[in-house]
């Protein structure tokens, strides 16, 4: 499917009762999303800015790993719990909380600066708007 002369990267359909569904285009994953709770919805999947928070934590791991595939080391393991900051008026996120559960690698200085600088400039992480406070704590 073409959009603006581009391949589109993913097509979402509104499928009533505030949920929605997505495909990816190019490996035909699909995921749903739900309105939360407190926004007039079941939570049963996903709400959309859940997926941001998801965004930013997946981003980071993913970015990381790229960055040091040939360094010597690892995060195999690592974990990221992601919390969202919601506010009102108008609803927004207003943060998104990282705390990272690094692996018992025994990191270096070195290794843990260059950890967290990648993981501060991850495509999404610049991508976020600056209005929206990105608090993230390392755990090694």
């Amino acid at each position: 499917m073409y959009f603006y002369n581009i391949m589109a990267t993913l097509t979402s359909i509104y499928v009533g009762d505030l949920r929605t569904t997505s495909e990816h285009l190019q490996s035909g994953t699909k995921i749903i999303t739900d309105a939360p709770t407190d926004n007039q919805g079941k939570g049963e999947a996903f709400s959309p800015t859940d997926l941001v928070a998801a965004s930013l934590a997946t981003c980071m791991l993913t970015t990381i790993a790229i960055k040091i595939r040939n360094s010597g080391f690892s995060i195999d393991g690592a974990e990221i719990s992601a919390t969202k900051v919601m506010v009102s008026d108008p609803r927004r996120i207003s943060e998104i909380k990282i705390e990272f559960k690094m692996p018992a690698n025994n990191y270096t200085d070195e290794q843990k600066k260059l950890i967290e600088e990648i993981a501060h400039n991850c495509p999404v992480a610049l991508s976020i708007h600056p209005g929206i406070k990105q608090n993230i704590v390392f755990n090694y």
